[in-house]
Order: C-alpha cells, then structure tokens, then sequence
C-alpha cells in the first residue's frame, strides 16, 4: 500500500511536475488575496486570455514561450492600467475590450499558422512534459514573484484598500500597480504551462475567494490562500498520476472542491452558520420584545407622553 502511495516519487519527471505546481499555485494564491480584497477578480481571466497571442508568436518565431507570453500578459495590464485613468469607461468595459481582442488576435495568429502552434499545450498546459529549461524559467518566475511579494505585501495592502490613504504615507499607487500587474502576469505565464490558458482564473480567483470565507483579517486570509493553492495544487499533480487524467483540470476540480466545503462550512461566514444565526436572533428576539413591552404599557405611555416632544398631552394641546 505504502510502496503504491510513493510510487508518484520514483520518477523524476512527476516529481518535478508536483514541486512546480505547487509553487506556481501558491505564488498564485498570493496574489488572488489581493484580487479578492479590490474586486478585480476579472483582470485575472483578462490576461489569461490576453498571453494567448504571446504565446502564439513565440512558437511561430521560435523563441520561449514564457518570453511572448510575459510580453504579451505585461502589454494587456498596461493598456489597462492606461485606459482605466485615461477613458470613461468602468472597469469591466476595459476587462471585457481588453479580453476579447487580445484572444481574439491570438485565435487569428494560431490559425495563420496551425502547425507551428501547439494549441493543446496553450488550452490545457502539460505540467508533465516540460522540459528542464522550462522547469528553470518556472523556478525563477515564481522565485521571484514569491519574494518580491513577501517584502512588499504590506505596501500593496494598503494602495489596496485606501489610495489616498498611501499616498499621504509615502507610496506610490502607480507604480505599486504596475508591479503587482507585473507580477500577476509572470505568474499568469508560470500557471499557463501548469493548467493552460483557460483554467489560469481559476488558479488566481479559487485560493483567495475560499480564504475569504475563513477570515476578515488580510493577513491571514493570505496565508490560507497561499496554503491551499499549494496543498490543492500539489494534490492534484500527485493524483493526476493515479487518475491519469489532465493535471490542470484535476487541480481546478480540487480547489473548486474546497471552496465549496468553506461555503457550506465555514465557522463564521458558511452557510449553515449563517442560517444558525438566523435562526437563533428570529424568533428569540420577537419573544423577548413581546415579554419587555406589552401593548397596554405602550397604550398608557402614548396617553401620557408626547414622542417627539416628551411633552405631557394635555399640556401640550
């Protein structure tokens, strides 16, 4: 039974393809805490569909995928970044522009030239093949991203919740942004080879909305964000093995699987609290008002008493 469990172990190519998910999935989870925290839980589908095009370009002319797929995942931020302070327009007018025409041009890119685009690898990923380049890109992007991360998390929080509020402290909202959207899209490339293009906003939305159902402190919403996107991440890559199925989709089903134990469970936000609180301030609270006020006293107290004035009747006609 035990030599069966660790049977996962004893090839290299899925021990490296558990240790990379469950990187790529916390560094992703990190950041969906803050997707969660300012609603911008869109901007994630954004640009996984805006790298398509990059990605599509670097196969045509050869290079890195990460290196078209940066580029392209880096110019959709920005444009949004720039139209959301330059146009009228609300935020989910840029997501949805921004959405369509970058995928729009990489669905145009891959059909002009099928057979030099691997349009599987790009929907679905394939953790399973990478190569040891590959494996090293990973390492650096989310190494990078992780660290950068840990010693600017606080300054992000609070361009976050209060704009003004950072700048009278010193901070720069803009330049804050552009980093954290910098960061989202190399963590955008790093979970494309992991889950593919279409299951990246899973990666960047799941971890964060279910820490959100466990606590009101940010902090600790973080570090149970990033604990479940690697635990679920690494999980999947482990029974992607046994199952023989596609990772990305197993790790998705995974995360999609706790947050809905959360929903239903959790202590303080889940549903069933919810309707025992709902219950137990009904129907007791009706009681005890009926048992403190009885309608003779309010009969005699309107008789006595003036409610806007505290003026006795008589006196006041």
């Amino acid at each position: 039974m035990i030599e069966t469990l660790l049977q996962p172990f004893e090839y290299g190519y899925m021990v490296n393809a558990i240790f990379i998910s469950a990187l790529v999935g916390g560094v992703c989870a990190f950041l969906s805490a803050y997707l969660m925290l300012k609603g911008w839980s869109l901007i994630g589908d954004a640009l996984s569909h805006s790298i398509v095009p990059g990605v599509a370009g670097a196969y045509m002319l050869g290079l890195p995928f990460a290196l078209g797929a940066f580029f392209s995942g880096g110019l959709a931020a920005t444009t949004m970044l720039f139209l959301s302070q330059r146009s009228k327009l609300k935020e989910d007018a840029i997501i949805g522009l921004i959405f369509t025409s970058f995928f729009g041009l990489g669905l145009f890119m891959i059909s002009l030239s099928p057979t030099s685009v691997n349009i599987q690898t790009i929907v679905l990923g394939n953790i399973l093949a990478i190569t040891p380049e590959d494996t090293l890109q990973l390492l650096l992007i989310s190494g990078i991203s992780l660290a950068v991360l840990v010693l600017k998390w606080r300054d992000l929080m609070v361009v976050f919740f209060d704009e003004n509020h950072a700048r009278s402290i010193g901070l720069n909202p803009n330049a804050l942004k552009i980093l954290f959207f910098t960061l989202l899209s190399a963590s955008t490339v790093a979970a494309l080879q992991t889950v593919g293009a279409f299951l990246v906003i899973a990666m960047v939305v799941t971890p964060g909305a279910t820490a959100y159902q466990l606590s009101d402190r940010f902090g600790i919403v973080v570090i149970l964000s990033v604990a479940i996107g690697a635990i679920t991440s690494f999980v999947g890559a482990y029974l992607s093995f046994f199952i023989d199925g596609a990772t990305g989709g197993i790790i998705v089903v995974l995360q999609a699987c706790v947050f809905v134990l959360t929903f239903v469970f959790a202590p303080k936000h889940g549903y069933l609290a919810a309707r025992h609180r709902a219950k137990r301030f009904s129907a007791p609270s009706l009681k005890t008002t009926s048992k403190k006020i009885s309608p003779s006293m309010l009969e005699q107290k309107s008789k006595n008493i003036s409610v806007d004035t505290g003026v006795p009747n008589d006196q006041f006609i």
